[in-house]
């Protein structure tokens, strides 16, 4: 079945980013899109619009799961937009859809994601980010590109 061997890659971050944040953003949907991977956000604004905006100006497939009932509500750069009803209930969904999941800026959700993530195995790259206990399941990044770096490390390991 096409499509099922292709890497999904969980971008979150806050709604209310910086203007670096969201160059950020933007950068890493391109560079994920770019190496065939499937974008999955929050589908909103914000960081969430940023990545899907980048994913889909490179031709990309963005998965928003939405906190609430209406796709009308996901950005117009989401190409699968998905109502869950669950408020921020959502971010768990969004981190268990990733095979690796990137944090762009910070925010009290986006730390909500790092930690769900962690606790369940789920590599994390972050860009910039909280200054976190060492740990081999968490690499921060500068900038976009490594964390476009970081994750074609994460996705090569056996």
């Amino acid at each position: 079945m096409p499509g099922r061997d292709r890497t999904y890659v969980a971008v979150v971050g806050p709604s209310a980013p910086t203007r670096e944040q969201e160059r950020d953003a933007h950068d890493v949907g391109a560079g994920l899109a770019q190496r065939g991977h499937v974008v999955v956000c929050g589908g909103r604004g914000g960081v969430m619009a940023a990545v899907a905006r980048g994913a889909a100006e490179a031709g990309g497939t963005v998965v928003g799961y939405l906190p609430g009932t209406a796709r009308a509500d996901a950005n117009p750069w989401v190409t699968v937009a998905l109502p869950t009803g669950m408020g921020d209930l959502r971010n768990a969904l969004v981190v268990r859809a990733g095979d690796v999941v990137v944090a762009v800026g910070t925010s009290w959700g986006t730390l909500n994601e790092v930690s769900l993530a962690v606790s369940v195995g789920t590599p994390v790259v972050q860009v910039g980010g909280w200054d976190l206990p060492s740990d081999d399941r968490v690499r921060r990044v500068p900038d976009a590109t490594g964390a476009l770096a970081a994750v074609d490390v994460l996705l090569a390991r056996p």
